[in-house]
């Protein structure tokens, strides 16, 4: 899949009424670890381009970029999950994401896949942390021998966090 615009357009449901998106989880790397959203949420793939900063945001979110005349606020995966910053790269990309009905850009290291992961396949996150960062995780999805770590986008941000995000659209 090539990252310049990029659109996560399918038919939503086959002919026989059945919803062609369940299980079906966008892919990328953050790190040395692979997460997995489901796909409904992602609205297309972009690569990186200028951000603006915007001053007394959290510092995990970036800016804002002119995506085809709108404005997308952009959050850095990475920083969100207290992971060191890297430089960012051609393979660095930004994942539009519908979350609480406000369009999100997401900086990923890497896009992946869409990957079929069964509800069956999938297992719920352990455990073993009350860290907020656990809260993103949704559940661990066995693909062959790897475990994807599958992300409730809705959750990437609190409800104040995402008002705060808003407003700078």
């Amino acid at each position: 899949m090539s990252k310049e615009n990029d659109m996560v357009d399918e038919d939503l449901y086959d002919e026989d009424g059945e919803d062609t998106q369940k299980d079906r989880y966008f892919t990328f790397r953050v790190g040395e670890e692979e997460y997995g959203i489901e796909i409904m949420h992602v609205l297309e793939v972009v690569g990186l381009q200028k951000i603006t900063e915007v001053p007394d945001m959290p510092d995990f979110v970036k800016g804002v970029i002119n995506l085809r005349g709108q404005v997308i606020p952009i959050m850095d995966v990475r920083t969100r999950f207290g992971m060191e910053t890297v430089e960012y790269d051609d393979r660095t990309c930004v994942l539009v994401v519908n979350m609480m009905d406000q369009q999100i850009g997401l900086i990923v290291d890497k896009v992946s896949d869409v990957l079929d992961i069964p509800e069956s396949q999938v297992q719920p996150p352990p455990k073993v942390s009350n860290r907020p960062g656990s809260r993103y995780i949704s559940g661990l999805g066995k693909v062959d021998e790897e475990v994807k770590i599958l992300l409730d986008v809705q959750k990437l941000l609190y409800e104040e966090e995402m008002a705060q995000v808003a407003s700078t659209v």
